[in-house]
């Protein structure tokens, strides 16, 4: 019987966080379609933790060359995605994702119409000048046009022109996030009508992110469950399924992993990472205890131990890199700790700051 923990770690073997990992950050982020990528630096350890070599110069490179963007799609929030799936998945998603982000600078700061056109085409002509540009310097020549960027106007700005396909990253600067003309940055990518896009969305996300239920999809994509099972029904034959606590899990075909802890067995990663965001319906199997608190999240970081959530967990850099790991039931086994501390080790060593690094448990 397959268990909630056999998914959790069916889950980790997957998404490449456990052995085999895979051989570049190009190949995970097309095997994962899409990698939540809100906080940058954070983003990109979710990304180096499951290659082999954790090299952050790997997903850089691909950035600055274009090949990966990183950009609104999918939920108002930043992803990497590979250049040739950016623009059918936009396409596909961004229309359910556009509304509340359009009302946010209409209500907000009143932007509308004539007016958004305005700023739109500040934006546009201030990178067709000068590509690569960070949301500050973009923020004053919205000013020399007279759009004064108070509050979060600048924010919900760039975003609903990423969702319309007008810009999306561009080259870093100094480290720093940087904008660039959509058209400049991905000249050609994959064109998909609806059903092509539904479809290859169903085969992209549950081969990815499997075992997953079609609820996971829906929520993932911020689509209606009527279009996910209208893409499954499409691609259906190419999936395995098996039922679960009432529900039917989709996956790559295949024998499922030994029910065994993957190697490595613990890992430190946001909350934001991929394998607790990418789901909803079923995203709990990582608690098969029962031990994480119910209701608002509170921590930004989670502490991992054979594919099971122990901890939260916070990471600040200073003087050196501290990562304070606060056990959710009692303190952590000897066993526990000597896993986390494993995850801290590597953790750090791909921040190659040339600091120590601290493990402090509660």
């Amino acid at each position: 019987m397959t268990t909630d923990r056999d998914i959790a770690r069916w889950r980790l073997r997957t998404q490449h966080l456990v052995s085999p990992h895979a051989g570049s950050a190009a190949e995970v982020v097309r095997s994962l379609l899409a990698v939540q990528a809100e906080n940058p630096s954070q983003a990109a350890w979710a990304v180096a933790s499951r290659t082999r070599d954790r090299e952050a110069a790997d997903l850089e490179a691909l950035l600055d060359e274009g090949s990966v963007v990183r950009t609104h799609v999918l939920r108002p929030t930043w992803h990497f995605v590979a250049a040739e799936d950016i623009g059918w998945l936009l396409e596909l998603t961004a229309p359910r994702v556009r509304p509340a982000i359009a009302r946010a600078l209409e209500e907000g700061y009143g932007l509308a119409g004539a007016t958004l056109d305005h700023a739109s085409s500040a934006v546009l002509q201030a990178l067709s000048e000068q590509p690569d540009q960070t949301r500050e310097q973009l923020g004053d020549r919205l000013r020399e046009r007279g759009v004064e960027p108070r509050g979060q106007l600048l924010m919900f700005l760039l975003a609903l022109m990423e969702l319309d396909r007008l810009i999306c990253s561009g080259r870093r600067l100094d480290g720093v996030h940087t904008y660039a003309g959509f058209a400049d940055r991905v000249p050609s990518s994959r064109r998909l009508d609806r059903d092509e896009a539904l479809a290859e969305l169903a085969l992209r996300y549950f081969t990815g992110h499997g075992p997953a239920t079609e609820r996971d999809l829906a929520y993932w994509a911020t689509l209606t469950l009527g279009d996910v099972r209208r893409g499954l029904a499409e691609v259906r034959d190419r999936l395995a399924s098996f039922e679960h606590d009432g529900r039917t899990f989709w996956h790559a075909p295949g024998s499922p992993p030994s029910a065994r802890p993957g190697d490595p067995a613990g890992h430190l990663l946001q909350i934001l990472d991929e394998v607790y965001r990418g789901y909803q319906d079923s995203r709990m199997v990582l608690d098969s205890e029962g031990i994480v608190p119910g209701g608002r999240e509170t921590a930004i970081g989670m502490a991992l131990v054979d594919a099971q959530m122990v901890a939260r967990m916070k990471r600040t850099i200073g003087r050196r890199v501290v990562f304070e790991v606060t056990a959710y039931n009692g303190p952590l086994s000897p066993s526990d700790r000597a896993v986390v501390e494993q995850a801290a080790e590597r953790y750090a060593d791909f921040l190659g700051l040339g600091l120590e690094h601290e493990l402090r448990v509660r």
